[in-house]
């Protein structure tokens, strides 16, 4: 059977992400299957809207197949790697500009890949079984898939902290930071499919989607804004450290403890990344900038150490070159945006 379902009822087109052992991680031919999906319905005058859920109890997908990335790397195929990514790229800019209502059930696990493929949707719902994030910088890689820019735009610093720290947020937290839009209950999700799969028209949906949206319980992370939006203001990592460790409250602490264990570089690089992204204010431009680091981290150390201990080998002791902030140099930084590492990313479809 195949990693992903496509099928059409009525006005409707459904994609049905197939991996559950794997939390529906995506590879290269999910992604291509669904650009096919949608760019063949994207034309079809008989498609109203399309419909995007995970097979599976656990979530609608948990990222990119990381370790298919790192076996390719090893096996000095890098190039598998690039393409995985250019494809992917151009699927999260795809369903930004759908010409339709795109609608997608975040249920469950929703990190890094399977927030492209979700955070830029016409439609985003989450349950109170949802757990989003991004957490790249546990592996010596960056925020992509146009995470940059959601979360370098999202309200006080909220993006900036989820970015670097990689912490799993809920419902409630999720709409705050414009990552999401609605709550239905997962126990809901079934007969709401049902109804969306009769829906003939926007208005239609729109009205079911409606007919079960409920109020999600208080978030976290909002609730301590105050201290992350005065932490992680600074445009530095050390000034993070700094600001953190001067905190009194334990969740400041805490977050100062889960930084230590990041890769020094992808830290430094990501909160570079995450301030272009507010200076470029657009998704195109943050997925042209994604797509250079992407690159570059398929060709430094961290990368390939932070996937081997965290999913290759499992002893998640990963030992980051270099191994402290004050180690990683501009010029480090610098090096993983030079554009003459790799050509740009065709956004056409």
């Amino acid at each position: 059977m195949s990693d992903v379902l496509v099928r059409v009822s009525g006005s409707c087109g459904k994609i049905t992400l197939n991996r559950p052992r794997a939390l529906n991680a995506l590879t290269l031919e999910m992604v291509n299957i669904m650009h096919t999906a949608l760019t063949t319905w994207a034309n079809d005058v008989s498609i109203q809207f399309v419909l995007v859920d995970g097979a599976g109890e656990r979530g609608l997908c948990a990222g990119g197949d990381i370790r298919a990335m790192y076996n390719a790397v090893v096996a000095n195929r890098p190039e598998l790697a690039t393409v995985f990514f250019r494809n992917e790229y151009r699927l999260n800019y795809l369903i930004s500009r759908y010409p339709k209502p795109y609608v997608v059930l975040m249920d469950g696990i929703v990190m890094g890949g399977g927030i492209g493929i979700s955070a830029h949707a016409s439609h985003r719902i989450v349950t109170e079984r949802s757990e989003l994030a991004m957490p790249e910088t546990a592996i010596g890689f960056v925020p992509d898939v146009g995470g940059t820019h959601l979360l370098g735009t999202a309200p006080d610093e909220l993006g900036t902290y989820l970015a670097l720290t990689g912490s799993r947020i809920g419902a409630a937290d999720a709409i705050f930071c414009r990552l999401a839009d609605t709550m239905v209950l997962s126990e809901d999700l079934s007969i709401l499919t049902s109804h969306l799969e009769k829906c003939e028209s926007l208005a239609a949906v729109d009205e079911a989607i409606q007919a079960y949206t409920t109020q999600p319980p208080r978030g976290m992370t909002v609730e301590q804004r105050a201290w992350i939006s005065k932490c992680f203001a600074a445009n530095t990592v050390e000034e993070i450290f700094l600001a953190l460790a001067q905190e009194v409250n334990p969740e400041a602490r805490d977050a100062l403890l889960e930084l230590q264990n990041k890769s020094p570089t992808s830290l430094k690089v990501t909160l570079a990344a995450l301030r272009n992204a507010r200076s470029f204010n657009d998704l195109a431009s943050c997925l042209q900038q994604e797509y250079r680091l992407a690159q570059s981290c398929l060709r430094e150390h961290d990368f390939l150490e932070g996937v081997r201990a965290a999913i290759i080998d499992k002893d998640h002791a990963p030992k980051w070159r270099p191994d402290r902030l004050d180690r990683v140099t501009e010029e480090d930084v610098r090096r993983y945006f030079a554009e003459s590492r790799v050509g740009n990313l065709d956004l056409t479809f």
